[in-house]
């Protein structure tokens, strides 16, 4: 029934500068109308994943987490360093691939993934 995500929707307290900071840090283009159109590409996947209330994986008052897949895990850390934005957590690798983690402005833990 379902055939993918549609979307990701959230309130910020202040627009212009989540939007600076996504287009900045994560280099998604921000449209004038707020968003952007993710196109995936032929190798990328998306998982949908439950966490109990008390897992520590991410924060628990964070609801949701965003997890991007990123062409190249280095090439990223290198552009988070040039441009200040400091690791979360060290990158860890795992049988699922390699992961850093980063903090939007408004404290959102954001996950970035090679596979």
């Amino acid at each position: 029934m379902i055939k993918g995500i549609g979307g990701i929707f959230w309130r910020t307290k202040n627009l212009d500068a989540i939007k600076k900071w996504y287009s900045e840090v994560l280099k998604i283009e921000i449209e004038h109308w707020n968003g952007t159109i993710l196109k995936p590409q032929s190798e990328t996947e998306i998982t949908f994943s439950f966490f109990s209330e008390d897992d520590p994986y991410f924060p628990t008052e964070q609801q949701v987490m965003l997890n991007f897949e990123v062409y190249n895990l280095n090439e990223t850390i290198q552009h988070l360093e040039q441009i200040g934005v400091p690791l979360v957590k060290e990158k860890e690798i795992s049988e699922f691939g390699k992961f850093i983690w980063i903090k939007d402005p408004e404290g959102r833990l954001i996950e970035l993934w090679e596979k």
